[in-house]
């Protein structure tokens, strides 16, 4: 099994798309307020190609299989970066790779000067949540920045300081 973490490319747009909305549909996740509702969702390579922003997808045996990025909060301090749109396929969970991702996430958020992550998510992502608890991070008990994303109401902040 060979398995590779890499930027996101142009030709995944169409796969990390149909991936993402999947898995959404699948996390009985509102399609209003969330980030199945954002526009940029069929072309994540472009949405990052943006300063201090990264996508990065993993794929095992030539299958992408999951991603996650890393970008400015919007409205918010420069200082701040979102840990946005990390998704697994199935087959690609509990096998260390959500791990590893945020781990590349945050590496590239403190290599660009970003001393606070946050994370926005939604109550039934319990792995999710014990993911991120797990890595560093706390909630907190209030919405930052302006994501659009109104459905989610559970929020966690991470300092990369």
């Amino acid at each position: 099994m060979k398995v590779v973490f890499r930027p996101i490319s142009p030709e995944d747009n169409p796969a990390i798309a149909r991936l993402l909305r999947a898995v959404l549909v699948e996390m009985g996740v509102p399609k209003v307020g969330t980030a199945y509702a954002d526009p940029e969702l069929d072309y994540l390579y472009e949405a990052y190609q943006k300063p201090r922003a990264a996508y990065y997808v993993v794929e095992c045996d030539g299958d992408l299989m999951g991603g996650a990025g890393i970008a400015p909060l919007a409205g918010e301090d420069p200082a701040i970066c979102e840990f946005q749109k990390m998704y697994f396929h199935p087959k690609a969970r509990g096998k260390g790779w959500g791990s590893a991702m945020i781990d590349k996430c945050l590496d590239f958020a403190k290599e660009n000067e970003f001393n606070l992550c946050y994370i926005e998510t939604l109550p039934n992502m319990k792995a999710a949540q014990k993911l991120y608890r797990k890595k560093g991070f706390d909630y907190i008990d209030h919405a930052m920045g302006a994501t659009g994303h109104t459905s989610c109401n559970v929020w966690l902040t991470k300092s990369l300081l």
